[in-house]
This record gives C-alpha cells, sequence and structure tokens, in this order.
C-alpha cells in the first residue's frame, strides 16, 4: 500500500501528517510503528491524520510512536493546522476537533502558529513537584541545572513508577532563570525524550506563572527552539485564553509502502 506522507516539525518535535479527508487510509498499531521508527520507517515522534469533521475546518487524529491513539499533542496541533493552510483550507481562524475538544488556531508572523489549549482548573501538589493536565497528563519537576539531568532515566524512573505506571505521564524538568523557563520532557508514548513537547511547555508555563493574576506570556526554550505561552490566570490554580505559540515547519514530502 503506497501512501503519500508529509513531514512537518515544530521546535523539533517532529510528525508524519496523512491527508485523510477522504477517509480511505486507516492503520493498524503496527503500521504507525513502521512509519514512525527512525531506522525502519520515515521517523517520527508521531503520525497525525488531517480528517474531515462537520462544523469544523477539520478534524486531527493523532498515534504516538508506539502506534497508540494519545491524548493531545500542542506541538502537533499547530503543525496540522499548518498543513492544513499548506493543502489550500486558509482560515484567519481554525476552529479543529482533537481528542480532547474544540481548539482554535491562527496563524502569526515569522511563520508561527497561535493554538488555543483547554482551560485548566487545578494543579496537584505531587511531593512538593505539580501535576496537571493540559490535554495530556504531565508532572513539572523544578531543576536548578536542567541541562544536566539525564531526562531518559530520571523522566522513565518517574513515568513508570508505581503512582503513574498505568495510565502513564509525561516529566517535565524545568528551569527557570527569571527571563524563561528552559523545559525537557519525557514523553509517553515515545517512551523517550523528545526535543520539544506542546502540552509540556504549556504545563511548565502555567506552573511558573509570573503574575498571581491575570495576563502572563511565558518565553519557554526546549531542545527544539523557542515557544511561548500566553494566558490569563484567574484564580490560585485555575487558567483560561491559554495559548501555545511557536514554529511550526514543513519539511518534506514523499511516499511509503506499507505492508498490508
Amino acid at each position: 500500500m503506497a501512501i503519500t506522507f508529509y513531514k512537518y516539525q515544530g521546535t523539533g518535535n517532529d510528525f508524519v501528517i496523512i491527508d485523510n479527508r477522504t477517509g480511505a487510509v486507516s492503520f493498524t498499531t503496527e503500521q504507525v510503528k513502521q512509519i514512525c521508527d527512525r531506522r525502519f520507517g520515515i521517523g517520527a515522534d508521531g503520525l497525525m491524520l488531517l480528517t474531515d469533521r462537520s462544523g469544523y475546518d477539520f478534524e486531527m487524529i493523532y498515534y504516538n510512536a508506539d502506534g497508540r491513539e494519545s491524548s493531545m499533542c500542542g506541538n502537533g496541533g499547530r503543525c496540522l493546522t499548518k498543513f492544513a493552510y499548506d493543502m489550500g483550507i486558509h482560515k484567519e481562524k481554525y476552529f479543529f476537533m482533537a481528542v480532547d475538544g474544540q481548539h482554535e488556531a491562527t496563524l502569526g508572523e515569522h511563520g508561527w502558529i497561535h493554538l488555543k489549549m483547554k482551560d485548566v482548573s487545578a494543579i496537584e501538589n505531587h511531593h512538593g513537584d505539580s501535576i496537571l493536565d493540559t490535554g495530556s497528563p504531565h508532572y513539572v519537576k523544578s531543576s536548578s541545572d536542567v541541562m544536566d539531568i539525564d531526562v531518559y532515566t530520571e523522566g522513565r524512573e518517574i513515568r513508570y513508577s508505581k503512582d503513574f505506571e498505568a495510565a502513564g505521564i509525561n516529566v517535565n524538568f524545568v528551569e527557570n532563570d527569571n527571563k524563561q523557563i528552559i523545559v525537557r520532557t519525557y514523553e509517553r508514548g515515545v517512551e523517550d525524550e523528545t526535543f520539544s513537547c506542546g502540552t509540556g511547555v504549556t504545563a511548565a508555563a502555567l506552573v511558573f506563572a509570573h503574575n498571581e493574576n491575570g495576563f502572563n506570556r511565558i518565553e519557554v526554550q526546549t531542545k527544539g527552539g523557542h515557544l511561548a505561552v500566553e494566558f490569563d490566570k484567574t484564580g490560585e490554580q485555575s487558567f483560561e485564553n491559554i495559548w501555545l505559540c511557536g514554529p511550526a515547519v514543513f519539511v518534506f514530502q514523499g511516499e511509503i509502502n506499507l505492508e498490508e
């Protein structure tokens, strides 16, 4: 089965995207794993399908590199919006459906895509660290020197601890230098560190909000580049109008033959 694919990346978080508005394509778990494999496939942190959805500009179907359909992916949502534009869906504002509900997106300057995330109403304290859901579940841990951390080992230890092993959790290590936060993330489903994680960056920004109430803009540095998160803090642990902002870049187009 020959399938045309497109490769996009958002601050190094890379995705294979397929236009499935005709509904002609479906994948097994093993086929998704094959596509995302960095040695025997195209190589990506995840696979996305652009599909039709009544009442919306499109729907986002997202699979992790392990082949399973996943929770929300923020960088993926930004890349899929850019892909929709490149496929001729031109809008001032995009409204699309994802696994965690409706999202809004706009095209900004310098190739940036601004994606509205779900509201957050609670941050749980877990032995001094933070747990919250920004479309995907995230564990946020403060670090004084984040670039020296063995993210794979320490992130995997938390992700597979008895509290989180069953459902899994993404683990973010965050350093705050007062001008920006630096975020490194171990992602479940990829089961490794990724160069950037949109929902993880969003979670870290909310935890490190610098204004008690009102508008916040947090500058974020990841291994893959620079992002920003804007939001209104409406209470001690409540946040609305959350926007994940950053680049989304077309990498290449090709064709892959999949085993039936």
